[in-house]
């Protein structure tokens, strides 16, 4: 009896170390994967990093192998832009009106740029891809703002004014909050006082500069826009 449980033992041991033997030493290659590497190595080196020599490496695997998910670096950079854009509540502009809709777009545009601040410089002058997800983004915010009544000639226009906003606010909250700060010089009075009322205000009310200016803009922005729908309505009455 010792000696059969012996060899069940053994068989048992046998068995696991052949499970083990089977088991891939990387994590099994898939288009996600190849895109959150890539996300992760722009971040940790900038826009070296985005490429598919390094993500085959930091995957260690032969940068051919890549090629059986995405066809090259244009795909790549197209799958980082799907990576930040998929992080943008446009779902908003089905539930809100255009103008608070584009309030609330916008806040979660930049929270998504700020994650990642290497994205900003290289997907902003990127061509979108020709089957990108991020073009359907564009269509639902086009579509809710023709439907709010903007001249579809200008919802574009709108789109890029609230974006350029948008991507300045989204390096600003990356950068040192104190980046402005005079320190003891005393021939910009006015300057170092406007730099301590605001700190002082900031501190009370538990936000940060970068946050307090982006609400202001985005706010202001958005009035502006507002006024001018109502002037565009108003002139195509006459």
């Amino acid at each position: 009896m010792e000696k059969l449980d012996a060899i069940g033992s053994l068989l048992v041991a046998e068995e696991k170390q052949q499970r083990r033997a089977g088991r891939p030493k990387t994590p099994l290659l898939n288009r996600q994967l190849i895109l959150e590497t890539a996300l992760r190595l722009l971040d940790e080196r900038g826009e070296s990093g985005a490429s598919m020599r390094e993500v085959a490496r930091e995957l260690g695997v032969r940068p051919s192998a890549l090629y059986n998910h995405v066809s090259g670096r244009e795909e790549l950079i197209a799958g980082i832009r799907e990576q930040i854009s998929d992080r943008m509540d446009v779902g908003v502009f089905d539930r809100l009106e255009w103008d608070a809709a584009m309030i609330s777009w916008a806040d979660s545009y930049r929270a998504a740029f700020a994650a990642h601040p290497p994205t900003i410089a290289l997907l902003a002058t990127q061509p979108l891809s020709a089957d990108a997800r991020t073009s359907l983004m564009y269509d639902l915010v086009s579509r809710a703002l023709v439907d709010a009544g903007w001249p579809r000639e200008r919802a574009l226009s709108v789109i890029v004014a609230i974006e350029s906003f948008v991507l300045g606010s989204a390096l600003d909250a990356a950068a040192d909050p104190t980046m402005l700060d005079p320190g003891a010089r005393d021939d910009v009075p006015d300057f170092a006082a406007a730099y301590a009322a605001r700190n002082a205000h900031l501190a009370a009310a538990g936000t940060s500069p970068a946050d307090d200016a982006f609400q202001l803009g985005i706010r202001a922005i958005v009035h502006g826009l507002r006024a001018e729908l109502e002037s565009l309505r108003g002139s195509a009455l006459k």
